[in-house]
């Protein structure tokens, strides 16, 4: 349905901000307590709230929208580990209007979280900037975005043009967002109701992925040029999704385009269950244990309805996690990806170009094979030099969010690395950085092609010279003179040093040479992040040390180490490596998600417990209730035997002994 030409408040409706005092949110909740944006400095108001908060991952164990909103902002707690919102509170509240800071939504892709405040009664969202994920997602559910400024005017009694809210973005954006989102705006394309607006570029220099955008517009569009903010349709040549949205997706494609709907193109697309496949065992979660069930039900009768690539877990063990596997298996050099996750950018290290949506964007683009894009700004990291030992590419993103992203140079660009010292960095690593450009609030990651791509694609993906041929004219390299919004850097990986992100947020970085000794429960080790060949190698390499010098893991101290696909098990065990773990008294376990998400062995049980921990994000309550630490893999093991969180140096455990 599309929304009134002008935006005005509802008599008798209400308007809930998120403070940083939590007193206050309770007391709009339940006290009846009316604030006023005149009152207020955006400063007072809640930043980085991200997702798992809006909507925690039991959350989205209900695929239906009205299911959800019952529990919208279950994530939210005090210090004391209590609810902020119980449930039902957003919906009995009489809210129309929610309000917070900086950054809004952002984290994971989850489409559940404006959902749950859709389907909660809200219908103007303001904040002072957002994730882009996040914000895609609110633009394809209609829901209208603003500013502190536009919603004190509103307050104040005001009447304001729905261009107003809409005027910031490209004439595409606006219709779907006017006329009430993705699918009713479908709907007119298909009817032919509306003319998309023609390129009229003249030849220019482009980044990678405007290069790629270009290659993959829709005919009729005018010249294969493109430059940031244009509007553009593209044929999308693969995704994915896990048993978390799947069940969604399929009952949006039911919904919209009835129960004999076809997908395109599905050998390049797949379902992977990869995500709940432990939680289950997780006490908090087994109580959910029928909802989980119904949603691998529901991904598998999309599988079979589909006809889709199938990645269900088999014997009770999943082929893989989603990201690392599609890169293993059918993610090309040059392709166009959309997954129902946000860490899908992980594809960029093999120079495709990659990114996370919802549930809805996906279902449309799964069945018309294209979907709309605005072409995004760059960002360029030059890499020069290479590691020193005991440092990762993890070490370098932490470096990037401490240094980059917390100042928003990131924020919905895409990260293209290159430069002379990427020829030092593996496919492994470089899977690194591709994938947590997310955690960089950033569009995606992409990596230059160069003799270690083609050498792995052959030496891994085992794929033909004549196809690698192929590829290589479908891969991409930056125009000389391409223009870089987000600005060029230079990183001297020689410069980096082991770093952690302190608890709370990915971008709380910190040298761990100048961290406070801070003992440890827990070490974990895997995920999309940290559950590579090389990874591995890092936690071997530890252990191995370790082992020789007649350790094992401290007293007191649990370490896992989860693999990340069934490949990366199986050089695992060629390299002789779960015997050596053994030894060590470390855990090993099969290939999933797992505690990244809170779905597994490793996830903390009490506030107390402090975790260090290799996966990709560490917001409150993402692995359990205790303090967080991410760090690389070196990072994890060395500190795993030595029951604090330190760096890994050759040979530091013969000089303990």
């Amino acid at each position: 349905m599309p929304l009134p030409s002008t935006i005005s408040l509802t008599p008798g409706k209400r308007v809930l901000f998120l403070t940083k005092d939590l007193g206050l949110i309770r007391k709009q909740l339940y006290e009846g307590l009316n604030l006023r944006m005149a009152d207020l400095k955006v400063a007072d108001l809640l930043d980085d709230i991200n997702t798992d908060t809006m909507t925690p991952n039991w959350v989205c164990f209900d695929y239906r929208p009205e299911d959800l909103a019952r529990n919208a902002y279950a994530g939210l707690v005090d210090a004391a580990g209590e609810r902020v919102f119980a449930q039902d509170a957003l919906i009995n509240g009489g809210f129309e209007v929610i309000v917070s800071g900086q950054r809004k939504g952002t984290g994971s892709s989850r489409e559940t979280a404006p959902q749950a405040e859709k389907w909660g009664g809200i219908r103007i969202v303001i904040a002072a900037s957002f994730a882009p994920i996040h914000e895609r997602n609110n633009i394809n559910l209609g829901q209208v975005m603003g500013n502190h400024e536009q919603l004190a005017r509103l307050q104040a009694g005001e009447s304001i043009p729905l261009g107003d809210f809409t005027r910031q973005y490209d004439p595409v954006t606006r219709v779907i967002l006017e006329n009430g989102g993705l699918f009713e705006f479908s709907k007119l394309v298909k009817q032919g109701k509306l003319d998309l607006p023609k390129l009229r570029n003249a030849k220019r220099p482009m980044s990678m992925a405007e290069k790629l955008i270009a290659s993959h517009l829709v005919p009729g569009q005018g010249e294969p040029f493109v430059k940031p903010g244009d509007p553009v349709m593209v044929n999308v040549d693969a995704g994915y999704s896990h048993e978390y949205t799947t069940a969604q997706v399929h009952y949006f494609l039911e919904s919209e385009y009835g129960k004999d709907y076809k997908v395109q193109n599905p050998q390049k697309f797949a379902v992977f269950e990869d995500h709940l496949l432990y939680a289950k065992g997780v006490a908090r979660f087994a109580k959910f244990a029928d909802k989980i069930n119904t949603l691998v039900s529901m991904q598998n009768h999309f599988q079979v309805h589909a006809g889709v690539r199938d990645y269900s877990a088999k014997g009770g063990i999943s082929p893989g996690i989603c990201h690392q596997v599609a890169r293993e298996h059918f993610i090309d050099p040059g392709d166009f990806v959309q997954a129902t996750d946000s860490h899908t950018c992980m594809g960029g290290v093999s120079n495709s170009l990659a990114y996370g949506v919802g549930a809805t964007e996906y279902a449309g683009l799964i069945y018309s094979g294209f979907t709309f894009v605005q072409v995004p700004e760059s960002i360029r990291f030059n890499l020069k030099g290479k590691l020193q030992p005991g440092v990762t590419a993890k070490d370098v993103m932490l470096h990037i969010l401490d240094n980059h992203a917390k100042r928003e140079e990131t924020l919905n660009r895409v990260m293209e690395f290159g430069g002379p010292g990427l020829a030092s960095v593996s496919m492994d690593e470089r899977a690194t950085l591709c994938n947590m450009a997310t955690e960089c609030s950033a569009k995606s990651g992409i990596c230059e092609p160069d003799a270690v791509l083609w050498k792995w694609m052959k030496d891994v993906r085992k794929l033909s010279d004549a196809r690698i041929a192929e590829l290589k004219h479908r891969a991409v390299m930056p125009d000389t003179g391409a223009k870089y919004d987000g600005g060029i850097f230079e990183i001297d990986l020689s410069a980096i040093k082991p770093m952690v992100a302190q608890p709370g947020d990915p971008t709380y970085g910190k040298l761990i040479a100048e961290l406070p000794q801070t003992r440890i429960d827990i070490a974990y080790g895997g995920s999309c992040t940290a559950g590579k060949p090389e990874d591995f190698d890092y936690y071997a390499q530890v252990v191995k040390e370790a082992v020789d010098a007649g350790l094992k893991v401290a007293a007191g101290v649990r370490m896992f180490i989860q693999y990340g696909s069934e490949d990366v098990k199986k050089y695992a065990e060629q390299k002789g490596y779960p015997a050596l773990f053994a030894k060590a008294g470390i855990e090993v376990i099969n290939p999933g998600c797992g505690a990244c998400i809170g779905c597994g062995p490793g996830v903390s049980e009490t506030k107390d417990e402090v975790t260090v921990s290799a996966i990709n994000r560490n917001f409150p309550g993402r692995s359990g209730p205790g303090k967080l630490y991410l760090a690389s893999p070196l990072t994890i093991a060395a500190s795993a035997f030595v029951g604090h969180i330190t760096s890994f140096r050759s040979g530091m455990f013969k000089q303990a002994v």
